[in-house]
């Protein structure tokens, strides 16, 4: 049985972490200088870019990080859920798009993964390609940038003690157009 003091405590580090990238996401960095979209969907695939980086790492600290998990994820969707509802999209439907919006987040994860694992970036820049720039036309600088901004945020979380992330004090590198500058961008704030 898990205690209401550590419940809440794994609630508070999912939430605070879902915060974090939520505010990376929003870096206008990735819109005015990377080229993603600035719609619902380009705002979407930030999201699950991050979630994914920061699920990822999380991977690897299991069985410690498996509530922590858990608990971002459902924080995650239940955050879509209440979005929607406020677009108003209907009571019936919502169940139904979140549900469409979760099985696509696996698929990138799976995606995602697959690029990462890989030694050249080619899947990777496949996988962003396809995801971060669907609806438009990506650049090959924004998209290489863009590969270069995700590889350099999973090697940068991978240095991040594993308390800190299961506390969910995320840290993700600047944008930067000529690569990773070293700079780790603490987000704060709320959405």
């Amino acid at each position: 049985m898990i205690s209401l003091s550590r419940r809440k405590s794994v609630h508070d580090a999912a939430e605070r972490a879902y915060q974090r990238i939520v505010v990376q996401a929003r870096n206008p960095m990735f819109f005015t200088e990377f080229g993603v979209p600035d719609t619902l969907d380009g705002r979407f695939e930030l999201i699950c870019l991050h979630a994914f980086l920061y699920l990822h790492r999380l991977k690897s600290e299991q069985p410690q990080s498996a509530m922590v998990s858990q608990t971002f994820f459902d924080t995650m969707f239940a955050d879509m859920d209440r979005g929607l509802r406020e677009m108003g999209t209907g009571d019936l439907s919502v169940g139904r798009h979140v549900k469409r919006m979760a099985q696509g987040f696996y698929g990138r994860i799976r995606a995602y993964q697959d690029g990462l694992a890989r030694d050249d970036d080619a899947a990777l820049s496949a996988a962003l390609a396809r995801n971060l720039f669907g609806t438009v036309g990506e650049s090959a600088g924004s998209l290489a940038a863009m590969v270069d901004y995700t590889r350099s945020a999973a090697l940068q979380l991978a240095d991040q003690s594993a308390v800190e992330l299961i506390d969910g004090y995320v840290r993700f590198p600047a944008p930067s157009r000529g690569g990773s500058n070293g700079v780790l961008v603490e987000t704060r704030g709320r959405r």
